[in-house]
């Protein structure tokens, strides 16, 4: 099934000015040439060559450098919110191709904590966005709301009580928690009174275990499996706008990293 997003308009208009800029540079161009300058550009062709730089530059940027995603839900606050808009490195883990995701050169591999958008592994077409957690080898276990890697019980610490606001306020009442792991920490959202999906989990090859920092309202690899090393897409680094009813411009500028914000 063929997916008409952004990325493929982008890559249709980028072909096609480009189509229309060589046609003008090796026929028709010649052509003015001959005859004087006397006869104009079409304005079609005068508007693909004005165009297609611009349309190969964002298709670029936004292909292999960097490509903005925009939050839909609330299963990674306090960390992210619904309406957040981020910004994604796409060369973090590999220099990939468009459409086809397939690795051309690899420059790096996500890190426990690493906020990554990946392709959902039951619907290829669709970004999600959660927390890694458990890399190639490691050994996951969620139990009683208690996260242990390696047999090594993740520290928290209670800091306050989530007091949410627009789409975020049917979780006032939460707990936030700071996870400390080592060299990163984060906070998450546990929900005392609600159901949490327990388990053991041994991170295969290639493959990550990721997580929502909303524990209890996320579904992540405790329910659907792992994220394989192929379908990931970036690292997300910087939120640059949140619009919930308005534009919230205190979270303009914030950082997304494994070490808080």
């Amino acid at each position: 099934m063929i997916v008409w997003d952004f990325t493929s308009v982008l890559a249709s208009l980028t072909l096609f000015s480009g189509f229309l800029w060589l046609i003008d540079a090796k026929f028709l161009k010649p052509r003015r040439n001959r005859s004087g300058g006397k006869s104009q550009s079409n304005f079609l062709f005068s508007y693909a060559k004005s165009f297609f730089p611009v349309f190969l530059f964002v298709f670029v940027l936004r292909g292999f450098i960097v490509e903005p995603f925009r939050i839909p839900s609330g299963s990674m606050i306090p960390t992210l919110l619904i309406g957040d808009f981020i910004l994604v490195n796409k060369f973090s883990y590999g220099l990939r191709l468009p459409f086809t995701n397939q690795t051309l050169l690899k420059t790096g591999a996500p890190k426990r904590g690493d906020v990554v958008v990946f392709k959902y592994p039951l619907d290829p077409a669709t970004p999600f966005i959660k927390r890694v957690i458990g890399i190639p080898g490691d050994k996951v276990e969620y139990k009683n709301k208690i996260l242990r890697v390696n047999g090594q019980t993740i520290a928290w610490q209670d800091e306050q009580t989530f007091i949410g606001h627009g789409k975020a306020s049917k979780h006032t009442g939460t707990s936030v928690h700071k996870e400390e792991n080592g060299r990163f920490f984060h906070e998450v959202l546990i929900s005392p009174s609600r159901y949490s999906r327990d388990g053991e989990y041994k991170v295969p090859d290639s493959m990550y275990f990721v997580m929502g920092d909303n524990r209890d309202n996320s579904r992540d690899s405790r329910f659907w499996g792992y994220v394989p090393e192929s379908h990931l897409m970036g690292k997300a680094f910087l939120i640059w706008l949140n619009w919930d009813g308005g534009v919230n411009f205190n979270r303009s500028g914030l950082r997304i990293d494994e070490n808080g914000r």
